[in-house]
């Protein structure tokens, strides 16, 4: 029997929230006018940021694009004249995204770093694909004082093994038995 009075209790308070809020007037926020203010770290569009010597952070590495549940991030690496790799091109598709921020997540250097600015709606679905030109900027992001490599300590020139506390490449056959 108590559960019919729990049912009925819940029944009326779903009508008496229904009466409450029918006499009362709409609130209605006029879009483009007015802008809610987002949170602090509310995630949007994506961006690709430099360190502070103005250089890319990305080095391709592709964990963002593995990271992606959606698949909407892809890239191609090269390797630069002094042995740093880079994105030779980097492409989102924005149509695609979901902004969980898991590439953000995932990136090490802290190249990719998600915005506030989420007005992305166009009327052609190619406009919403963004190439590396237009999602880099001229600064850090929430890092500015960030560098990969200054922080990971390799060096910039010179092979592998070249480091100053890191061991010779070992002799694959030299481990034959």
């Amino acid at each position: 029997m108590a559960w019919v009075v729990e049912a009925i209790a819940g029944l009326a308070g779903g009508f008496a929230m229904t009466l409450r809020h029918l006499w009362q007037r709409p609130i209605t926020e006029e879009y483009p006018e007015y802008k809610r203010p987002l949170p602090a770290r509310s995630r949007a569009r994506i961006i690709l940021t430099r360190d502070p010597e103005g250089e890319e952070r990305c080095v391709a590495c592709f964990l963002c694009s593995a990271a992606c549940p959606v698949s909407c991030i892809s890239m191609q690496s090269e390797q630069r004249e002094d042995g740093r790799r880079r994105a030779s091109w980097f492409r989102i598709n924005f149509a695609r995204c979901i902004y969980c921020g898991l590439c953000e997540e995932a990136c090490p250097t802290l190249a990719i770093q998600l915005t506030p600015y989420f007005e992305t709606c166009e009327q052609d679905i190619l406009k919403l694909v963004a190439e590396k030109e237009d999602l880099l900027v001229d600064h850090g992001g929430k890092n500015r004082e960030y560098n990969f490599y200054r922080v990971a300590g390799v060096t910039v020139l010179g092979g592998k093994g070249t480091h100053a506390r890191e061991s010779k490449p070992v002799n694959l056959k030299s481990n034959l038995p």
